[in-house]
């Protein structure tokens, strides 16, 4: 389960989106820069080819992280999600029982984990924990800063 990358539909297509744009825009962009880059002369000194050839490997390197990602991912189908214990793809409402505050987060898949947005992983030590549980359980996560307890006061879609 840990190698095991799942994305909803949108994480599925904002990186399906992001893989068109590095392919369609990015990779020639590097590659006329290069071009021009090679133009001014001797290749042993030149910073700006050197910079150019970095960051057009960088790019094809997340052209193939990304394609891969997409090839290996399991499609998360908001009709299978389970909201009796808290799976991947689900939302969870939580009470902070150690700052009494309520938070919500959607489990996903490390690929489309964006905590800002209130995404977490189901790897994380939070989302980990969480997984199989049902309403009304109180979890215990230890992290770094300390131990935390979470009760579950709702799962949805």
């Amino acid at each position: 389960m840990a190698n095991e990358i799942y994305l909803t539909k949108a994480g599925y297509k904002q990186l399906d989106e992001e893989l068109d744009n590095l392919i369609k825009v990015k990779r020639p962009e590097m590659a006329e820069r290069v071009k021009l880059a090679r133009e001014f002369g001797d290749l042993s000194e030149n910073a700006e080819y050197d910079a150019a050839k970095d960051e057009q490997g960088m790019v094809e390197g997340k052209i193939r992280e990304l394609e891969a990602t997409l090839k290996n991912a399991i499609l998360i189908d908001d009709k299978e999600i389970n909201t009796k214990a808290v799976s991947v793809g689900c939302t969870v409402k939580l009470l902070d029982i150690d700052y009494d505050e309520t938070v919500e987060y959607q489990i996903v898949g490390t690929a489309e984990a964006n905590y800002t947005e209130g995404k977490i992983s189901n790897q994380s030590l939070l989302g980990a924990a969480l997984l199989g549980k049902s309403v009304n359980t109180v979890v215990e996560v230890k992290a770094p800063a300390g131990i935390g307890h979470y009760k579950i006061i709702k799962i949805g879609k």
